[in-house]
């Protein structure tokens, strides 16, 4: 049997160019590798929003939409909305339990973000969801996350989850492995791509609203005039290239140390690149805005298989923990 992973995103609007090359792209290529388990986390997207909700069943479209779009294919690869897998919150619970509050307080992940949010004094929701997280991760028994460095303590926390409760209660669930993947620069040359700081490109971008994007992005501070020497290592715009135009990047980088490029027209190139990337994406994307009921669909099915999965999972974790009170008869 294919080994499984689980990977997935909070649905805080459409996806950007920093989710496709962070996981998204990773994703289409591993669901045919892997049985993949797609989650929408809408509970973890209420920590920090939980006094708007309203936009949450759009969000959660949205986000479906892209994944259809970039090549996630329903058939292989499960996708499912996180609230309604009702094993996820016992699990969430009974973790609870063994998990001590200073293992949060410290997590970095925590902090940071905390320290973004201006929060002095976090709610219960936002200090635990990374116990949240191992539920999410331990419900389907996945065996790897693919997840950005700045995860990676979440993902110990879980590893840690599972090896304490294995040791308690006998070997139920699976001890995951990080996949650790990369990250892309926003625009303004920022470590990460993020719509908070309004620095991203989003795969439904028109592409005239790509090359206005790419237009403004931050280059070489050093390089005034055209024919100046340019210094690629430090351009946000030439890392694109070395990421979306691999092909031509060797050729870009001696034309801009030798001052024979300028950067409008390497603007120009990385925004031809990128479209002819996101053509397609756009293309089928638009499909599914046309066919809402058919993405129901797709949600509602792999939100059942979830359940199942969870619901196997959480009578052998309840059993381990001597609390299944009444098991099937024959069982």
């Amino acid at each position: 049997m294919k080994k499984r992973i689980l990977t997935g995103d909070r649905p805080t609007g459409k996806l950007h160019l920093g989710h496709y090359v962070g996981s998204l792209k990773n994703r289409v290529r591993l669901q045919h590798e892997y049985d993949t388990f797609l989650i929408i986390a809408d509970v973890q997207a209420l920590t920090t929003n939980w006094e708007n909700p309203d936009q949450l069943p759009k969000d959660v479209r949205e986000i479906a939409k892209d994944y259809l779009a970039a090549g996630i294919d329903p058939n292989v690869a499960t996708i499912f909305i996180q609230s309604m897998v009702p094993a996820i919150a016992d699990l969430t619970v009974l973790y609870s339990m063994f998990v001590p509050v200073n293992v949060l307080r410290h997590n970095p992940t925590i902090k940071t973000e905390a320290a973004q949010h201006g929060y002095t004094d976090m709610t219960y929701g936002f200090l635990g969801y990374p116990v949240s997280q191992s539920a999410d991760i331990t419900f389907c028994k996945a065996h790897v996350v693919p997840v950005g460095k700045d995860q990676v303590p979440h993902l110990e926390l879980t590893r840690k989850v599972v090896r304490r409760f294995n040791d308690l209660y006998g070997e139920v669930l699976v001890e995951p492995e990080a996949m650790v993947q990369g990250l892309l620069k926003g625009l303004d040359g920022n470590n990460k791509m993020s719509k908070s700081l309004g620095n991203a490109i989003y795969l439904a971008d028109p592409a005239d609203e790509v090359s206005r994007k790419v237009s403004t992005a931050v280059t070489d501070p050093a390089r005034i005039r055209k024919n100046d020497p340019g210094h690629p290592k430090v351009c946000t715009v030439f890392s694109y290239h070395k990421e979306f135009n691999p092909e031509s990047v060797g050729e870009i980088e001696k034309a801009c140390k030798k001052g024979e490029i300028g950067c409008v027209e390497c603007k120009k190139r990385l925004a031809k690149s990128l479209n002819d990337l996101l053509d397609p994406i756009r293309a089928k994307r638009a499909y599914y805005d046309a066919h809402p009921d058919e993405v129901n669909d797709i949600l509602r099915h792999g939100t059942q298989r979830a359940i199942e999965v969870g619901s196997e999972t959480l009578a052998q974790v309840k059993d381990a923990m001597r609390i299944n009170y009444f098991p099937k008869q024959g069982a």
